[in-house]
């Protein structure tokens, strides 16, 4: 473990050169790892443990076309590819990576083969924490444990392939054998991220539900809405709209602050910017201050989980989800960004 300083606050983190991958090997060498779901995380976090070298079968129903991306990854129907509950019954550690909906529907499958000793794993914290609404109780002779990667599946991919990694948060629930904790650092190593950081379950699924719903998606997707409408009101160009709101910020600055910082940003511009940027900040971090707290109460309550929950089961959802994935797929903003993308790549 280290010590490292962020912004004056000391906290304890977990790096690969003090974990290297050999330990993270020796640790789970005798554990059959099986991933459930092959959706979002799954296919990134199977494919870098296989990778790191790690026993790794895939559990997945037969008839989804998740199935078929199995076995063009690699994973062979039979051998390290099998349907939900025969590798439930094969692992010793079960990694529960189906969406929050489908742990929920699958839970019963994976409960009855959790027997004395095995490993829980999860991704996000919110079928434990939301225990009243999902119904997702552990038996108390399993170890529960968790790695969260700041990020997709596929970004987790593409920066191990890269040589990097995505940092990740790990906690532990229930250490029945007692050695839940190394296990779950092993796990965190074994797909590849970055760093870990220690959290708990109700604390990683609060993050993450607000960030989703907040900077990372919602108000990102809202703000630059935004924007976009007020350009084109003023009487700008769809292409000089979407340019000045989406295309400079996801191809010019936001790599940049994530290589440098934000504070490197606002020394490396003009002063014009510079001076806007801070006169400014202030004055949109104290109009969302009040939106973010009550998104974070929210989530807090329970209120979001019971909505996605009571959502995903509505019958007809998938074809109301599509007709509002349409809607924004079809709207100018997006469409120029869909024209602005073939021409940038020309």
């Amino acid at each position: 473990m280290a010590k490292i300083n962020f912004g004056g606050v000391e906290e304890t983190v977990v790096t690969r050169e003090e974990y290297p991958l050999a330990k993270a090997q020796e640790t789970l060498k005798d554990e059959v790892i099986a991933v459930i779901g092959y959706g979002v995380q799954g296919p990134g976090q199977a494919l870098n443990m296989r990778d790191n070298g790690f026993n790794v079968i895939v559990g997945q129903r037969k008839d989804s076309p998740s199935f078929e991306r199995a076995k063009q990854d690699g994973f062979v129907e039979g051998e390290t590819l099998f349907s939900i509950e025969e590798a439930a019954e094969r692992g010793t550690i079960i990694c529960n990576l189906l969406s929050d909906a489908g742990q929920i529907a699958v839970w019963p499958t994976l409960k009855e083969r959790l027997t004395a000793g095995k490993t829980l794993y999860f991704s996000h914290g919110f079928g434990i924490t939301f225990k009243e609404q999902t119904q997702i109780v552990p038996p108390a002779d399993v170890d529960v444990i968790l790695v969260a990667p700041k990020g997709s599946g596929t970004s987790l991919r593409r920066l191990f392939l890269e040589g990097g990694g995505l940092n990740s948060s790990f906690a532990v629930f229930q250490d029945a054998t007692g050695k839940a904790y190394e296990k779950a650092i092993a796990m965190g190593i074994g797909v590849g991220s970055g760093y870990l950081f220690e959290t708990d379950f109700k604390k990683e699924v609060y993050s993450d539900l607000t960030g989703e719903r907040g900077v990372l998606m919602g108000a990102l997707a809202g703000i630059i809405e935004a924007q976009y409408q007020v350009l084109r009101q003023r009487g700008h160009s769809p292409s000089e709209a979407f340019n000045e709101t989406v295309e400079e910020l996801t191809q010019s600055l936001v790599p940049l602050v994530g290589e440098n910082g934000m504070d490197w940003m606002f020394s490396n511009c003009s002063v014009t910017a510079q001076r806007g940027a801070l006169d400014w900040k202030g004055k949109f971090r104290e109009a969302t201050l009040p939106v973010l707290n009550d998104l974070y109460d929210s989530v807090a309550s329970g209120k979001e989980a019971a909505r996605t929950i009571q959502r995903g089961s509505t019958p007809g959802y998938r074809q109301e989800l599509e007709a509002e994935l349409k809607e924004v797929r079809e709207s100018e903003l997006w469409q120029t960004g869909a024209v602005v993308r073939k021409l940038r790549s020309k």
